[in-house]
């Protein structure tokens, strides 16, 4: 490089040729020019160099032409692949641009670059120095800024700015909620940011721009004004609930922050502020970039301005939701996907729902509701509220809480006593809208089973391991917060569980609800056949007689005979005791068997499971089941009567025919008798208790799962043994055709039983005949006209009532082929075996 300075310094300067020295010299002054920074930049950004040059040809042509000609220029520089320095380049143009032209290529001054050394060591680089701007001259005129130019021109028209630190005052006044001198709020009662009013005078005016930053700034006051407004309100309001309080509480802390901000920038505002004589003053420069200004408070401001917009949501939908619904409302904005959003609602979120967990809590583990204001998710139904269970305790005196269950002995509110079930379904209700969304539908449910149970637990079933209970369930979670989601889970699905094992275990160990399931299964659904057998043996003759006749007490004894001499006598003295005979109400013209029940007695709590309803529908079974026996054994009586008189003294020819009839009618009616028997025994009760049998042998789920299981159990039975159809308006169909033929059955027996006498007396009347015949006289004698008329008429019923048992037969067997229910349909197979029924119908058409 030192070569070719030499043939520089030779080209420029011609004295340099003869004389070595100031060649030598020349070329070592332009070596420590090149090695230099002097009004180089250290900025190596073509970006922000080629704004600074659009800048400059801005200021200099307003039209925007050259800027436009320069950019198109820089574009086809960058896009050259030969240049490597296009910054250094752009900078030498740039430098060369801003120097006078008319030192602009001066060869003779070049000598004088060799400056005196002395003036070279005064002013030695620093390596600290701020560098110079290489974008002004060093010797050119310095220039206005356009602030300036801006400011002269008002101050000659009579007309500048209000200064931006009185502007600045107002503005902390209205992030207060107050107005100020310049700039204050449209209405006080009903502020609003978008409406300022501000105040200009004859000679000072408030800029467009500086308008628009207020109007900002101004909202935040209006959005503390709306805050600030509704905690005053509700601190003087009566009733207000707990987790509106701890909103108020939380946003009294983030007003309290709010205020400490507002010190804090106050403090930080210029002191040096014009006062209201001299405003034309205007503020020190150096204040300006060094103390608050309007631009700077918004930048202090922005992230109150999001805490504020948060907290006016909040409030609006605080004066139209309360309680749960509050909570789930404030819920609703932690999916935003804003980090300060959502995490100022987590916080938020953290503060307000601690009466909610305080009150899951006393729920989840205890199962009492503490809800002053009606605002946790479980309601209590304020009609059945003052039903109790009241125990005995220690002190001798009546103690009752807020439980299950009807009153005690002691005292009577309303004079009646509500079911158990009427209270566990309806006395708490689960209110879906008041469910926060953090805690799912699915565990609401559980958290409201659970409350419930251990309510049942503590009043109903009279515990007296409720504390060991009760401490085990406290231990089983810490303190429910709204930060360890998870940990609240595991706590209700413990809760959970262990509540519902200790209902089972209270309700099958304490209180044997397994047994008096069985109970019901053996006696109302005449699961024991011998006890079926020996009460039906002791009561027909008694069942018979007219219904006003019976007596309840006689029926009672029978009752306890059949179980004295019966298998029942082996089950344990509480089931039994509770066993009882009754008649149903009964009308002019009824008998015994159209109004005797047995009736199995239940208290609470086993109430819970075994309803009224539920009661009723084990009355139905046995009204139905009972009838089945009568017939089945009315046939078997009939049947065993007439085979044991055929071989001993039925032996007329003349009428063989007609008891070779009856004998088949009647096995068709045996036939259908024991099939329905065996349907109702074998393919439902035996079948439905082996489903709910499994269920109680798993002890999953809660009372209602219990309750559920069991009426489904019922419901079952009832639609099966019943042979109910789904059909709207035709549901006791099938059931109606098959007491028909019950009807048809008992009507056959009758007129076969006149057969059978009318055949008795017929053959001792032949046999009293022989006798004559041998020379014995035996005094017996007849009408033969009359006994042929009766034996006619006989006749003619026993046909009528097989011919009809036969027709409804094949109806009842056709409706049952087309019923919806797969089990009533293999029982028309079983009742038409090899289609008999049908072939039967077949022959009667072509006959």
């Amino acid at each position: 490089m030192s070569a070719s300075l030499e043939s520089l310094v030779t080209a420029l300067v011609p004295q340099a040729r003869s004389d070595h020295v100031l060649k030598r010299d020349l070329t070592a002054r332009c070596s420590e020019i090149l090695s230099s920074h002097i009004a180089q930049s250290p900025e190596t950004d073509i970006g922000y160099l080629a704004a600074s040059i659009k800048q400059n040809l801005l200021n200099a042509s307003p039209n925007g032409v050259p800027s436009l000609k320069f950019t198109n220029l820089l574009s086809r520089l960058l896009e050259q692949p030969v240049l490597s320095r296009k910054h250094a380049s752009l900078l030498l143009l740039r430098t060369l641009s801003t120097e006078p032209l008319s030192t602009a290529r001066n060869h003779a001054a070049l000598p004088s670059l060799s400056a005196p050394a002395a003036s070279r060591q005064q002013h030695p680089p620093s390596q600290n120095a701020a560098p110079s701007d290489p974008y002004s001259a060093p010797n050119g005129p310095k220039r206005k800024s356009k602030a300036d130019v801006l400011r002269d021109y008002r101050l000659k028209s009579d007309k500048s700015h209000i200064p931006e630190s009185l502007l600045l005052r107002d503005t902390l006044y209205l992030l207060q909620g107050i107005s100020g001198k310049y700039v204050q709020f449209a209405s006080f009662k009903d502020p609003d940011p978008n409406q300022l009013v501000f105040k200009d005078d004859a000679r000072h005016v408030i800029s467009s721009s500086t308008k628009t930053l207020i109007l900002r700034l101004a909202e935040v006051g209006y959005l503390y004004m709306r805050v600030d407004a509704f905690v005053r309100e509700r601190e003087g309001k009566a009733g207000i609930g707990m987790i509106e309080q701890s909103l108020c509480h939380h946003l009294q802390s983030q007003l309290t922050e709010y205020y400490r901000l507002i010190a804090v920038l106050e403090s930080q505002m210029s002191t040096t502020a014009p006062d209201e004589g001299n405003i034309d003053t205007g503020m020190d420069p150096r204040e300006q970039e060094t103390g608050l200004t309007l631009k700077r408070l918004d930048v202090w401001i922005q992230e109150w301005r999001l805490r504020m917009r948060m907290m006016s949501v909040c409030v609006e939908g605080a004066r139209e939701t309360h309680g749960g619904a509050l909570v789930n409302l404030i819920h609703g904005y932690a999916d935003n996907g804003d980090p300060f959003v959502r995490k100022f609602t987590d916080q938020l979120l953290e503060e307000v729902s601690k009466p909610f967990f305080a009150t899951l809590h006393k729920w989840l583990f205890s199962g009492d509701l503490n809800d002053p204001f009606s605002e946790f998710f479980v309601a209590v139904d304020p009609q059945l509220s003052h039903m109790q269970y009241v125990q005995q305790s220690s002190g001798g005196h009546l103690a009752g809480d807020g439980g299950f269950g009807g009153l005690g002995e002691a005292e009577d509110i309303t004079g009646d006593r509500e079911s158990g079930l009427k209270l566990w379904e309806s006395k708490y209700r689960f209110q879906k809208e008041m469910l926060p969304a953090f805690v799912g539908e699915a565990f609401g449910r559980k958290i409201f089973s659970t409350g419930k149970s251990l309510n049942f637990i503590r009043y109903s079933c009279q515990d007296s391991d409720w504390v060991a209970t009760r401490e085990k369930l406290s231990n089983t979670g810490g303190t429910l917060k709204y930060s360890d989601i998870a940990g609240l889970e595991r706590s209700i699905d413990n809760a959970y569980q262990i509540a519902s094992r200790r209902l089972f275990d209270i309700f099958f160990e304490k209180y044997g609800l397994l047994d008096h399931l069985l109970a019901l299964k053996q006696y109302l659904l005449l699961g024991h056949g011998d006890f079926a057998d020996q009460l039906m043996e002791s009561l027909a003759p008694s069942l018979a007689r007219s219904a006003n006749t019976l007596y309840r007490h006689n029926l009672t004894a029978t009752l306890e005979t059949a179980i004295r001499q019966s298998s029942a006598q082996n089950d344990p003295p509480d089931v039994v005791r509770r066993l009882d005979a009754r008649m149903l109400e009964y009308s002019h013209g009824e008998i015994g068997w159209d109004v005797f029940t047995l009736e199995y007695k239940v208290d609470a709590p086993i109430d819970t499971v075994m309803d009224s309803e539920a009661m009723v529908k084990y009355l139905k079974l046995f009204n139905h089941l009972w009838k089945i026996k009568r017939i089945e054994s009315t046939l078997s009586k009939g049947w065993m009567r007439i085979a044991g008189g055929a071989r001993t003294f039925l032996r007329l020819q003349d009428l063989d025919p007609e008891w070779h009839k009856v004998r088949i009618t009647m096995g068709e009616m045996v036939h259908f008798i024991r099939q329905m028997e065996a349907y109702c025994q074998l393919e439902v009760v035996e079948c439905s208790w082996k489903v709910l049998l499994e269920f109680l042998q798993k002890k999953e789920g809660d009372l209602d799962a219990l309750i559920e299981a069991h009426r489904a159990y019922l419901d079952r039975m009832v639609k099966k043994v019943l042979l109910l159809s789904p059909r709207a308006g035709r549901e006791e169909n099938m059931l109606s055709q098959v007491r028909e033929l019950f009807s048809i059955i008992l009507q056959f027996r009758e007129a076969t039983d006149d057969f059978y006498n009318h055949s008795l007396s017929e053959s001792a009347y032949r046999d009293s005949e022989k006798d004559q015949e041998r020379g014995i006289y035996t005094g017996l004698g007849r009408e033969p006209q009359h006994g042929l008329h009766t034996l006619n008429g006989i006749l003619s019923r026993v046909r009528e009532y097989g011919s009809t048992f036969s027709e409804k037969m094949q109806t009842l067997v056709q409706g049952l082929q087309g019923h919806p229910d797969l089990d009533c349909r293999f029982l028309a197979v079983r009742l038409s075996f090899s289609d008999f029924y049908k072939s039967k119908r077949e022959a009667q058409q072509k006959s």
